[in-house]
């Protein structure tokens, strides 16, 4: 049996003394007899990365065990519940790794023949089968389903959807039916009003959104995951795409405008969630680079830390720092609504009750 531990320290949501113990690898809010206390500090629900690939990286061919060092990798960064949107390889075996980050997966990405990265996802040739492929990855899953709502067509030069609004209501029925909740990658405008207006769960991404979808998103209580480092690399996009000067300029327009576009989704009351899209261009363990960067669309430094921890597990279905729940958070040498950057060298991250190196 694992030592029982006592911990007390600060709430930062609340500035509410915490006290707490951890035995077995899970919280107890009632007394146990400690073998030592862990005292001081502002104690952390475990970090939520809303968008991330541990079964991607350049190059695909992910096996467990690279898919194991991924995960490893974001848990040295704090991030102790992955919401894994989409991946080519099932990582549902790491779920056995009792002190590693745990999961809420979609299954495989859904997309058109040549209309996204090569080999990640189930490629349809009948876009009416949608909805039934949207089925069969909700049972892969763990109550997710990621599609591709636009990406660019070559033919026509720019981005584009992939699907009809028939299509997409269709989709959400079938996710919903199948006891799982349904989200899109989307960078561009036009695929934008037929997935808001289908009744997705949540848009990834969504550097095109204008006034009247975040309007709609709020009344639809839709969430919205930016992942605002990956779209940093959209002028890196523009830049090796010479030979569609349309699908150019739009990355570029949607790169410049996204500041003002989350700033007004925020203002406006959209549930916003931090994710890295970690996996293939954007390497793992960079979830404090996205809290940060959202406290860069205007949320304070309490928004932004909440965004990435309490908020997204309230979301999830995952418990924070309750009584019964598995032990996942960090302790901290300062106030980290006041400096997220105290995020960056934790006193101690214990997940799955075990303290990690």
């Amino acid at each position: 049996m694992s030592e029982t531990l006592e911990f007390t320290g600060t709430d930062p949501f609340t500035g509410e003394p915490l006290r707490f113990w951890v035995a077995d690898g899970v919280v107890s809010t009632e007394p146990l007899a400690a073998d030592a206390t862990v005292e001081g500090g502002w104690i952390v629900p475990g970090l939520v990365d809303a968008h991330n690939h541990v079964g991607i990286a350049p190059g695909l061919g992910v096996t467990i065990e690279q898919a194991r060092g991924l995960a490893r990798k974001d848990l040295r960064a704090g991030t102790m519940l992955i919401r894994e949107v989409g991946s080519p390889v099932d990582t549902h075996p790491l779920d056995a790794d009792v002190h590693g980050p745990r999961f809420v997966r979609s299954g495989k990405h859904i997309a058109r023949p040549k209309r996204y990265l090569r080999d990640y996802g189930v490629e349809l040739d009948d876009p009416d089968q949608l909805a039934a492929e949207v089925a069969t990855q909700a049972r892969a899953g763990d109550g997710w389903v990621k599609l591709v709502g636009d990406w660019i067509d070559r033919d026509l030069g720019d981005l584009a959807p992939l699907w009809t609004r028939d299509q997409l209501e269709a989709a959400v029925a079938a996710a919903h039916d199948n006891g799982a909740r349904i989200t899109a990658h989307v960078f561009g405008a036009d695929a934008l009003p037929d997935i808001v207006g289908a009744g997705f769960d949540s848009i990834e991404h969504g550097t095109g959104l204008d006034e009247d979808l975040i309007d709609e998103m709020v009344r639809r209580d839709i969430a919205l995951v930016p992942t605002l480092i990956q779209l940093e690399t959209f002028p890196d996009i523009a830049a090796g795409a010479d030979r569609f000067p349309k699908y150019k300029a739009n990355m570029l327009a949607l790169h410049a405008g996204r500041r003002d576009v989350f700033a007004q989704a925020r203002e406006a009351g959209v549930r916003i969630y931090a994710g890295t899209d970690a996996g293939g261009t954007i390497t793992h363990g960079r979830i404090v680079d996205e809290i940060e960067s959202l406290a860069g669309i205007g949320l304070s430094p309490l928004e932004a830390l909440t965004a990435a921890s309490t908020a997204p597990r309230a979301w999830l279905g995952v418990p924070g720092i309750e009584h019964g729940a598995r032990a996942d958070f960090l302790v901290l040498d300062a106030d980290p609504a006041q400096d997220l950057s105290t995020l960056r060298r934790p006193t101690h991250l214990i997940c799955g009750g075990a303290k990690v190196a």
